[in-house]
């Protein structure tokens, strides 16, 4: 099977302007999410809406495709970016344009997926290390069946276990973060481009859930990889020190 990886980077982030832009350790952050998806896979492409994020990937060698402005979702800049690249790749990994320490073995696992062939939408999970990171909103829960595939994603706590207090929930169930690394098959991202926005998504904000609506299997697997999002100048700060630290 062939897989490519396509990041998409926009300027105008609410939190965070300019984030791709932003210097870390010496490098853009979008050229460190390059480097790192180009590492592993056969093609990798930044697919951006703004001029001077293409200038900067073109500048450090990198591919790069100009998509519209008015996409409402990263998987729906990618669907334009893989038509515009007219890729014959079976599978398109969406690689966050704010992870710049994602791993191979991340990667790695997404790709294994796709060797069942009911998968048609990968993702990863990670096991919570507390409670209380478990109950942050803005963290997803994940619930899965016996094969791996998601039930159902939530900003709650899912399941709720019954009879014990909150605190003693780890030890009862191995509660399971949603990292936002996804990969789809060609033909499926083509096809969940065009649907509409589903009830669940919107009542959670959470654009993997209008997949689920529509029948679509998610595959989860399970990575105990931390990475540091940059989503605020904050996160930025904390990224230059797990650098500093030698922990990348």
């Amino acid at each position: 099977m062939k897989f490519i990886g396509i990041i998409p980077a926009r300027y105008a982030s609410t939190r965070f302007p300019g984030k791709p832009l932003a210097m870390l350790g010496g490098r853009t952050v979008i050229q460190r999410v390059y480097e790192q998806a180009a590492a592993v896979l056969e093609e990798a492409y930044v697919a951006t809406d703004d001029e001077r994020i293409f200038k900067a990937v073109e500048e450090f060698g990198g591919r790069v495709v100009m998509t519209r402005q008015d996409h409402k979702s990263g998987t729906d800049r990618i669907e334009e970016a893989a038509e515009k690249i007219g890729t014959q790749a079976d599978v398109i990994i969406n690689i966050q344009g704010d992870e710049p320490f994602i791993q191979k073995s991340q990667i790695e696992t997404l790709k294994s997926l796709f060797e069942n062939s009911e998968t048609q939408i990968g993702t990863l999970g990670k096991k919570f290390e507390s409670i209380e990171a478990a109950t942050n909103p803005n963290s997803p829960k994940i619930v899965t069946d016996k094969n791996g595939f998601a039930l159902y994603f939530s900003r709650s706590v899912i399941p709720y276990i019954r009879g014990k207090e909150q605190a003693e929930w780890l030890q009862h169930f191995p509660f399971l973060k949603h990292l936002g690394l996804y990969a789809y098959r060609r033909d499926v991202l083509r096809q969940i481009t065009q649907l509409p926005q589903s009830p669940l998504e919107m009542a959670e904000s959470l654009e993997q859930l209008r997949w689920l609506e529509n029948g679509y299997r998610i595959r989860v697997g399970l990575t105990d990889v931390e990475t540091v999002g940059i989503d605020t100048p904050e996160d930025l700060r904390r990224a230059e020190e797990f650098i500093k630290c030698g922990r990348f």
